[in-house]
């Protein structure tokens, strides 16, 4: 069985239609930026095409700035964006702290619709890597005390991610992945901030587990619901503890001048 799609008629062999299929492939994910395409032969064999087609397809493809060859090494599916470090725009993002609780009402936005999608949309081979990197993260935590902030934020970060994809749009999995660094800092922030006390770190198992639970049993409505309590919940406690940051640096200033 083709896990690409159904056979190709031969309408859909010309060099054209094949980079229609690989741009397609390349938009839903399955082919991501960086990847190393798979082989001509296998590429040919899975989507039923001559290698001339496909040859010419690829030709397409680097004309258009999609992928890139290099002799010897095969084609790799390109940068989709500009480097996210050589904008101006994510510098100022990034250099103040400020715009974390944009980002905030930002994923609540994308992954609240992305969460109701994938409960509505999602395969069961969707299901299965939602649960899979559920299960790394989940037990991670339970494995290892403290825990290594940096790798937490990126397996729960893969667990969102995961379930963005699980949407079967590829535009919003798309938007969500152009601001992969900013989405990481915001994880790293609520994990950095947050997962060492007790109260938070049991309500972000707790929500993830839901958030889980919602998506792969097919409830639509849940999961979008449960989203947007994890990330309004993690923004409230994150004021929470800068408000508290602000009162202890006031005592400690008055505590300083008056003796």
């Amino acid at each position: 069985m083709k896990a690409w799609g159904e056979e190709a008629s031969a309408g859909q062999r010309t060099p054209e239609s094949v980079a229609a299929r690989l741009e397609q492939l390349i938009l839903d994910g399955i082919f991501r930026p960086g990847q190393l395409l798979p082989s001509e032969r296998r590429l040919c064999d899975r989507l039923n095409v001559s290698r001339a087609s496909l040859r010419e397809g690829l030709r397409i493809l680097r004309g258009k700035g999609i992928i890139e060859t290099r002799h010897g090494h095969g084609s790799t599916v390109a940068a989709l964006l500009p480097a996210r470090e050589q904008s101006p725009l994510m510098h100022l993002f990034r250099d103040h702290p400020r715009t974390l609780f944009d980002l905030l009402e930002v994923r609540a936005l994308l992954e609240g619709e992305s969460a109701r999608l994938a409960a509505s949309r999602g395969t069961p081979a969707d299901r299965v890597l939602i649960t899979r990197r559920y299960r790394e993260m989940a037990d991670y935590v339970e494995s290892v005390d403290p825990v290594d902030v940096e790798r937490l934020a990126r397996l729960d970060h893969a667990f969102h991610l995961a379930v963005s994809q699980a949407s079967h749009n590829p535009v919003l999995v798309h938007t969500l992945q152009s601001v992969t660094d900013l989405l990481l800092s915001s994880v790293f922030a609520s994990v950095k901030n947050l997962y060492h006390r007790p109260g938070p770190r049991k309500m972000i198992n707790r929500q993830h587990a839901r958030l889980h639970d919602a998506v792969v049993q097919g409830k639509p409505e849940l999961a979008r619901r449960v989203a947007l309590e994890h990330l309004s919940s993690v923004g409230d406690a994150l004021r929470e503890i800068e408000a508290e940051d602000e009162r202890l640096e006031r005592s400690a200033m008055r505590l300083e001048e008056w003796g």
